[in-house]
């Protein structure tokens, strides 16, 4: 197993000029092999979002949105306005005629919504004095309005106009969202997923109503994403995972993730061994539209939406809770975590027979609705030659806080940001050397050589 350390830190805009540690004789599968340290937050950083091929937005705890060059490193815009942290931040993508252009939507809990220029850094639009804080936001670009999540779902269109908006809900509100098919969203309210409906009546107005609520989770929902234009996923705060019909709201897969049983019958034992909720919590999903990959604890686990059985897992890939993941076009993936690394895996075959190549940590995949037993399902071991393991192929460190997320910019690197107030951009230091030559080249010919 290969691994590579990297690590320092510099004033913005400067570069790691160490040389990176490689330990093993090839070369790394990865080319993240040279950072760039951006500052400018004074607080946990929470939010990256891209807005277009060469420029991101960040956001976090000090109520500031700061927009950065991600091949220069350089900070563009700094978009003040928000008294409060940030909650939620999003890209809205809106036509007018031939012209195409991005602006950043912002929630903070100074309950305030903005909408601004990321060209000029103008705030263009806000609305204050909202009910509650807003938790998530969504764009439904078919329909050229956006969704604010909160202890209400509000409607808004481009031009910060409320469009309609549903009753008031749980004191917790609504914590993510999704767009289904005909004019549908989901949207995770503590335990449930209420399906709400957008309607264009007579005179082109908006209506927002709830159709159905699925009240299959015994907890919190802390994860909910769409796999591809037929399911969407939800996963729980005690390792639920549920795989939805995106139109007609069915459960189509139900799993329960437990860590491994003990073997003992002693009671005592078994009780010593139970998980902790913590190391069950399905904190985030992603997915390319046939892998999903859950990240629960400190875990992570691969699953095929197509055949919706169990294709590679870690039970420890962490030190601590996984928070964001990634998968990446050559079939690896990629995990951030609270204990400040960011991990590149590789999807290999179990070696040794012995390995478990069962269930193992897993419940079993069941089809229709949950019967919501009190208890964990009962396990029962599946044949699955085709199981595989994730190993290790690179560490990126250089955070010295909780990793919040990531944003991947392909072969002009990676963004991650942290509870240290820090951005790093982690690139191919091969390239960057290339770019700098020929901008030195280019600089050499302006000024007629040396």
């Amino acid at each position: 197993m290969l691994r590579w350390i990297l690590g320092g830190r510099e004033a913005q805009g400067s570069v790691e000029k160490n040389p990176v540690l490689f330990i093993g004789e090839e070369q790394p599968k990865n080319w993240f092999t040279e950072l760039q340290v951006l500052k400018g937050h004074f607080d946990i950083v929470r939010f990256l979002v891209q807005i277009d091929d060469f420029r991101f937005a960040s956001a976090g705890d000090d109520g500031l949105v700061l927009v950065w060059n991600v091949e220069t490193g350089e900070r563009l815009l700094e978009l003040r306005g928000h008294s409060q942290q940030i909650t939620a931040m999003t890209a809205y993508t809106h036509t007018s005629g031939e012209n195409t252009h991005t602006s950043l939507i912002t929630a903070s809990s100074d309950r305030t919504l903005s909408l601004w220029d990321p060209e000029t850094g103008n705030r263009v639009q806000t609305v204050s004095d909202l009910q509650s804080s807003v938790k998530c936001l969504l764009v439904l670009e078919r329909l050229c309005v956006w969704v604010s999540g909160g202890n209400e779902l509000c409607v808004w269109n481009r031009d910060f106009q409320l469009q309609c908006q549903s009753q008031h809900h749980h004191d917790t509100g609504i914590s993510a969202m999704v767009e289904l098919p005909k004019n549908c969203i989901a949207a995770a309210m503590d335990k449930d997923i209420v399906i709400f409906r957008l309607t264009m009546s007579t005179g082109s107005r908006l209506s927002v109503a709830e159709v159905r609520r699925l009240s299959d989770h015994q907890d919190s929902i802390h994860a909910l994403i769409n796999i591809n234009d037929g399911l969407f996923a939800s996963g729980s705060h005690v390792g639920e995972l549920i795989l939805w019909d995106a139109v007609d709201w069915t459960i189509m897969a139900y799993e329960h993730i437990l860590w491994e049983e003990s073997q003992t019958d002693t009671q005592a034992e078994i009780r010593l061994a139970a998980p902790k909720p913590s190391e069950m919590s399905i904190q985030q999903l992603t997915s390319d539209g046939e892998l999903m990959v859950a990240a629960v604890g400190s875990g992570l686990y691969v699953y095929s939406v197509i055949t919706k059985s169990v294709v590679a897992y870690r039970k420890t890939a962490h030190d601590s809770n996984v928070l964001h993941t990634m998968l990446l076009p050559d079939g690896g993936l990629m995990s951030c975590s609270e204990d400040g690394s960011v991990r590149i895996w590789e999807m290999q075959d179990l070696l040794l027979p012995a390995e478990p190549a069962s269930a193992g940590f897993f419940g079993m995949w069941t089809f229709g609705r949950s019967n919501k037993q009190a208890g964990p399902p009962v396990k029962k071991v599946l044949e699955l030659p085709s199981l595989r393991t994730l190993e290790l192929t690179g560490d990126l460190i250089g955070h010295s806080g909780a990793v919040q997320m990531f944003v991947s910019f392909g072969e002009k690197g990676l963004v991650t940001c942290s509870t240290d107030h820090l951005l790093i951009a982690w690139k191919n230091r091969e390239r960057e050397s290339h770019l700098r030559s020929l901008a030195l080249f280019r600089k050499l010919e302006e000024n007629g050589g040396l």
